[in-house]
């Protein structure tokens, strides 16, 4: 008979709750093996009586019990066999290697079968990064939002077009119960993994976990990683020529005027052709293009924000701003903190001697 749902359960209230890990050969080790430390750890590292207790049971699942080489050629141990596992509290796909083009659906049908049995019998289903393209098969996420890695959004797009994605959001939980849970690009399992502890052991074990393992909740969102890069394979010659041109030209005055000069098409035409073409107005493209590069100077200079308002093309510096903070989620300076090389990591010139 199947358990209550995992939302309902509380390890306090009684037995620890499982959690699967699944292993499979495209697994990236570094996701999976951190996921399963964290989950992992009131009982690796009970450092404190908060976390001594123990909430979780934590295993890693896979089709045979034994040695399984992942992705990155590295060997994991599997603990037990899906085959024997009739009810997991929370299972979670960790990140998989993408082959090229792109992900092969239809090569795990076992594991498939095996997820949509736990869902059915209550379980919590979770994704790491790309882990959700084989998350996806299950059919159980059409209609329901979900994310994935930024990189990859466009392949899953294809794959799974019945599955609403967001990429520049770090976590998205959906489903009636709340019991489908993805997580966006890299290490957002982070996130993904204190957001578990928080919601089933309590927010001050998710604090005490993420103190021991010096975690930080990706609370900006995932925009500022994102890198813009305009869509230039849709087949449409004459705006292909103006991304070309607008790439070295994008600070110019009024370069959306001069993008349609060169052109040699109506307004109303070109616009039209551009939009259709790169999926943004002239105008949101011309800002895309200004504040990516004005990302670079902030991680790669030591100019000030006005002098790169200015070379960017803006000259009005709180107009930047502005802008900048909409596009990336975080302020100028803030950016320039988060992403641009610390001091003490800098290297150093060999002294004279």
């Amino acid at each position: 008979m199947p358990k209550s749902s995992p939302a309902q359960a509380s390890p306090s209230a009684g037995a620890r709750l499982h959690v699967a890990v699944l292993a499979l050969p495209d697994a990236v080790v570094s996701t999976l093996a951190g996921i399963y430390d964290v989950m992992n750890a009131p009982a690796m590292m009970a450092v404190s009586a908060v976390v001594a207790r123990n909430p979780f049971h934590v295993e890693i699942v896979g089709e045979a019990v034994g040695p399984l080489e992942l992705a990155s050629r590295v060997p994991i141990h599997v603990q037990r066999s899906i085959d024997t596992l009739e009810f997991s509290d929370i299972v979670i796909v960790p990140s998989v290697l993408l082959r090229q083009p792109s992900w092969e659906k239809g090569r795990y049908p076992h594991l498939v079968a095996w997820l949509r049995r736990m869902h059915a019998r209550g379980a919590v289903l979770c994704s790491a990064c790309s882990g959700i393209f084989l998350l996806a098969e299950t059919g159980l996420f059409d209609g329901n939002d979900a994310t994935v890695h930024f990189s990859y959004a466009e392949q899953f797009a294809v794959a799974h077009p019945a599955v609403p994605i967001h990429p520049e959001r770090v976590l998205v939980i959906s489903g009636l119960r709340e019991e489908l849970v993805s997580s966006g690009a890299s290490t957002t399992w982070h996130d993904m993994a204190l957001y578990l502890i928080a919601r089933f052991a309590g927010a001050t074990d998710a604090q005490e976990v993420a103190r021991m393992y010096a975690l930080q909740w990706h609370q900006d969102g995932l925009a500022p990683y994102i890198t813009f890069a305009g869509k230039t394979d849709h087949g449409d010659a004459e705006i292909q020529g103006a991304q070309h041109w607008l790439r070295t030209h994008f600070a110019v005055a009024n370069p959306v005027e001069e993008m349609m000069k060169r052109s040699n098409l109506a307004e109303r035409t070109f616009k039209r052709r551009f939009t259709a073409s790169t999926g943004l107005a002239p105008i949101a493209y011309v800002q895309r293009l200004r504040i990516e590069d004005a990302k670079r100077r902030l991680e790669r200079t030591d100019a000030s924000v006005d002098e790169i308002s200015w070379r960017v093309g803006y000259e009005d510096p709180a107009f930047f701003r502005r802008l900048f903070k909409r596009t990336t989620g975080l302020p100028p300076g803030a950016y320039r903190k988060r992403f641009r090389i610390p001091e003490f990591a800098r290297p150093r010139l060999a002294p004279h001697g």
